[in-house]
């Protein structure tokens, strides 16, 4: 019986030793990738139009669009695929997109995403602080004013992301709306404002999720730390959704998953897509460091490109069996 090795061998030297005449099964196909403005997205999206490239398809021009924008162009066929869908967060968005009529959505590509409130340690320690729902209380949401209006100041999500409101969600359900303004906006250039405001020893009161470079800047357990809520209060599609993490904390959202969405009639008509998109993943530790270098400078296109061609040389055995696994789905179709 041939071992699964040596199939992809055999598969990626038959790829190799193509004719002149034989086609990749992307060849002739355009494929649009879609994103947000979010720079940090690019490595993951970059990755897998990296392997629809190798497959033959042709590969346009990232599109840069709000969330919900995304979801509607990729479902009406104006872009191909989404490499940055949250579950439970962008649920809404799949749905009114026309979920499975018009998208189909993969298995798990980033798997345990984190998502949660933060304040520094530093306060969180003087003042015994662990639970959200401690902002109720005026002296502590006085701690955490950056405006003098009384009420903590939350660093929080901007419009169409998914998680604003997830945060609206929140704060009706523990009745904090007379204690926390909800600050919305350019999120890195209010994440500047709060690390700067970190660094001179103020207080500090956001929301996040990982993977970002925001916790290898502030680092959960020594710069800062998780504030719990006092039950799931998370609505997805009408219903509270279980927010306890596996550890038995509960940091108001579950363990999220990133999925790779992409326009149906594609996705039924390209079996080596669907193959290759069903196989690739990423862990949250290579976006983080990804993102990370980003930060710190690394985030002209030349440099993420070059990202992108490290990971996968560090993961070239996989990845040849990613690829290999879609040249054969395609096979078994033709």
């Amino acid at each position: 019986m041939i071992s699964r090795r040596r199939l992809v061998h055999c598969l990626m030297a038959a790829v190799l030793g193509l004719t002149a005449g034989t086609a990749l099964p992307g060849n002739g196909v355009r494929v649009i990738p879609a994103k947000t403005t979010l720079a940090e997205e690019t490595f993951q999206t970059l990755l897998v139009a990296r392997g629809l490239q190798q497959l033959g398809y042709s590969v346009g021009p990232i599109q840069e669009l709000d969330l919900p924008a995304a979801h509607l162009a990729v479902a009406e066929g104006d872009a191909t695929f989404l490499a940055d869908h949250w579950l439970p967060s962008h649920q809404d968005y799949y749905r009114n997109a026309g979920a499975g009529a018009k998208l189909w959505r993969s298995g798990v590509f980033i798997p345990d995403n984190i998502n949660g409130y933060l304040i520094d340690k530093k306060t969180a320690d003087a003042y015994g602080i662990t639970n959200i729902a401690q902002m109720s209380d005026p002296k502590i949401a006085r701690l955490f004013d950056t405006d003098g209006n009384g009420r903590a100041n939350l660093t929080g999500c901007p419009p169409g992301w998914g998680c604003e409101k997830d945060i609206e969600s929140h704060l009706d359900a523990y009745g904090l709306r007379p204690s926390i303004d909800h600050v919305q906006g350019d999120y890195a250039a209010m994440m500047a404002d709060a690390i700067a405001r970190y660094k001179l020893g103020k207080p500090i009161f956001y929301y996040t999720w990982m993977p970002y470079w925001v916790s290898n800047v502030l680092k959960p357990g020594r710069d800062v730390v998780f504030l719990q809520v006092p039950f799931s209060g998370l609505k997805v599609d009408g219903k509270i959704v279980d927010s306890a993490q596996p550890n038995g904390k509960n940091y108001g959202w579950p363990l999220a998953t990133q999925h790779i969405v992409a326009n149906r009639r594609f996705i039924d008509a390209n079996p080596a897509a669907k193959s290759f998109m069903s196989h690739i993943h990423l862990a949250v530790a290579d976006i983080n460091s990804q993102n990370q270098a980003m930060h710190e400078g690394a985030n002209k296109p030349a440099d993420i490109e070059r990202h992108v061609q490290a990971w996968i040389r560090a993961h070239q055995a996989e990845w040849d069996d990613w690829i290999a696994q879609a040249l054969a789905a395609a096979g078994k179709t033709q």
